[in-house]
C-alpha cells in the first residue's frame, strides 16, 4: 500500500508540473495582448494631443479669445473695443474677407461711415474735424494708419484717441502704400456697421458738414473711386504686357488714390490676391501702384459700381508728381465756394454741382482761418 501511495503521490506531483508549463505560456500572452491594447491607445491619444496642439499653434491667439468671448450675436456684432491687435497682415486680411457682406440682417444695424486716414504722423487739421465729428456719435469711425514708430498724444476726450492701428513703414509710388490702404479696409471691415469707407490723408479737410457727407454718400448708387482709360505716357503707357493675361491693355485704369467705397468692394479689394501679386510684381515706378491698382480690378468686375470719379478735390494744374499745397494766405471764403460749387458732374446719373467733399493739399497754416470760415462756409 505504501508503494501503491508512493506511486500515486509521485503521479500526482507531476500533473501541476505540465499544467504549469501550460499555464505560463498562457500569462505571457495576455501580458502581451494587453501591452499592445495599452500601447495603441497612447497612440490614439497622442496623434490626438499633437494634431490638437498643432492647431493651437497655428491659429492665433487674438483669434482664440475672440471665438471665446462669442457667445451671443450681441457679442457677435459689438465693435471691437480696441483697433490696436497682434495680427500680422496676413491674418487681418483673412480675417476681415470672411466679415458679412449681407444687405438685410437679423438686427437693427446703423450703417456708418469709415474715415481712413493715411499719414505719417500727426494730425494737422484734427481740429477741425473734431468740429465736423461732433454731435454724429454712432454714425461714424476712425481709422488712422501711421509710420510705425509714431506714437499719438491724443487726449481720451479726443475722437481719434486710440484710433491709431497696426502699421507698416510706406514708400511712395510703390506697393506699400496700396498694402497701407488694404491694412484700413481691413480694419475697418471687423466693424460690421462700417457700410462706406473713405481714404484720406492728413492734408484733407471736409468741405461740407457730416449730415450732407452722409446724406450724399449713402443715398449714391456709386462708389467713388477714379477709373480712366488714359492714353499716353501717364496712362496706358505704364501698362506692363507682364500683366496679363489677368489684365489686358483694354482694361487698364487711372484714378485718383483718395477713394470712397461700399462694403462689398471694400471686401473685394481686401481678399484680392491675383491681382495684388500681378500690380506688386509688374507694377513699379514711373507705374505707380496707388493710381492704377484699385482702379483697374474694381473695373474689370465692378465698372457698373463705380461712379468713375473721386470725392476728393486736388489741383493739378501746375503739373510735377505731386499737387499745389494751399497755406494760411489763400484760405478765403471765395476760394472754398469756388472748390464747393465750380464744377460739373453726374450724380445717380444726373448733373450736379456738387462734386466734391474733401479737398487737398493744405498746409498746417491753413488750420486758423479754416476754422474760422467753417461755420459760415463749411457747414460746422
Amino acid at each position: 500500500m505504501g508503494k501503491e501511495e508512493g506511486v500515486k503521490d509521485t503521479s500526482v506531483s507531476l500533473k501541476p508540473t505540465n499544467q504549469c508549463k501550460t499555464f505560463l505560456p498562457m500569462r505571457v500572452l495576455q501580458v502581451f495582448l494587453m501591452l499592445v491594447v495599452l500601447a495603441l491607445g497612447i497612440s490614439v491619444v497622442s496623434m490626438h494631443m499633437i494634431k490638437y496642439l498643432k492647431i493651437q499653434n497655428l491659429a492665433p491667439t487674438t483669434l482664440i479669445s475672440k471665438s471665446d468671448e462669442i457667445t451671443t450675436l450681441e457679442s457677435f456684432i459689438k465693435p471691437p473695443s480696441s483697433v490696436w491687435h497682434s495680427m500680422n497682415d496676413s491674418e487681418l486680411l483673412w480675417l476681415a474677407s470672411m466679415e458679412p457682406r449681407r444687405y438685410e440682417y437679423p438686427f437693427k444695424r446703423v450703417p456708418k461711415m469709415a474715415f481712413m486716414f493715411l499719414t505719417k504722423g500727426p494730425l494737422p487739421f484734427a481740429p477741425l474735424w473734431e468740429r465736423f465729428f461732433k454731435g454724429h456719435e454712432g454714425f461714424y469711425s476712425i481709422y488712422v494708419h501711421t509710420l510705425p514708430d509714431y506714437k499719438s498724444d491724443f487726449p481720451s476726450s479726443s475722437v481719434f484717441y486710440r484710433r491709431q492701428i497696426p502699421s507698416q513703414h510706406v514708400a511712395w509710388g510703390e506697393m506699400s502704400m496700396c498694402e497701407a490702404e488694404r491694412r484700413l479696409l481691413a480694419n475697418a471691415l471687423l466693424d460690421i456697421s462700417n457700410e462706406w469707407f473713405v481714404l484720406l490723408s492728413e492734408a484733407c479737410i471736409p468741405l461740407r458738414g457730416f449730415d450732407f457727407i452722409y446724406s450724399y454718400v449713402s443715398k449714391s448708387r456709386y462708389s467713388f473711386m477714379g477709373s480712366a482709360d488714359e492714353d499716353g505716357p501717364y496712362g496706358r503707357g505704364r501698362y506692363s504686357y507682364a500683366m496679363g493675361p489677368e489684365v489686358q491693355l483694354s482694361q487698364w485704369r487711372k484714378g485718383s488714390q483718395w477713394f470712397e467705397i461700399n462694403r462689398e468692394l471694400a471686401l473685394y479689394i481686401v481678399e484680392d490676391i491675383i491681382y495684388y501679386h500681378k500690380f506688386k510684381e509688374f507694377c513699379r515706378p514711373p507705374c505707380y501702384v496707388d493710381e492704377h491698382y484699385f482702379p483697374t480690378m474694381l473695373s474689370i468686375r465692378y465698372s457698373h459700381l463705380l461712379a468713375k470719379r473721386t470725392l476728393t478735390w486736388t489741383d493739378w494744374s501746375k503739373g510735377g508728381p505731386h499737387p499745389t499745397t494751399f497755406g494760411k494766405s489763400v484760405i478765403t471764403e471765395m476760394f472754398l465756394k469756388m472748390i464747393q460749387e465750380g464744377q460739373s458732374c453726374l450724380y445717380n446719373d444726373q448733373t450736379s454741382q456738387v462734386c466734391y467733399l474733401f479737398a487737398r493739399k493744405f498746409d498746417p497754416s491753413a488750420l486758423e482761418p479754416l476754422l474760422k470760415l467753417s461755420p459760415k462756409v463749411l457747414g460746422f
